[in-house]
C-alpha cells in the first residue's frame, strides 16, 4: 500500500507541475505580447497574443491525457 501512496503522490505533483508549466508559458506569452504591442510592434504583439489560446489549448489535451491513464 505505501507504494501505491508514493506513486500517488509523485503522479500528483507531476500533474501540478505540467499544469503550472502550462498557465506560466500561456502568462509568459500575454505579458510578451502585451509588451510588444505597446512599444509599437503590434503585428508582433498579436502573432504572439495568439500563442496564448493555443498553449492552453495543448494544456487542457495534455490534462485530458494524463486523467486518463
Amino acid at each position: 500500500m505505501a507504494v501505491s501512496h508514493s506513486h500517488d503522490a509523485a503522479a500528483a505533483a507531476r500533474y501540478r507541475t505540467g499544469v503550472l508549466l502550462f498557465l506560466v508559458a500561456a502568462g509568459a506569452s500575454f505579458a510578451l505580447s502585451v509588451a510588444l504591442w505597446f512599444t509599437g510592434n503590434r503585428d508582433e504583439g498579436l502573432f504572439v497574443g495568439l500563442w496564448v489560446p493555443s498553449i492552453l489549448a495543448a494544456g487542457a489535451f495534455w490534462i485530458a491525457a494524463v486523467r486518463t491513464r
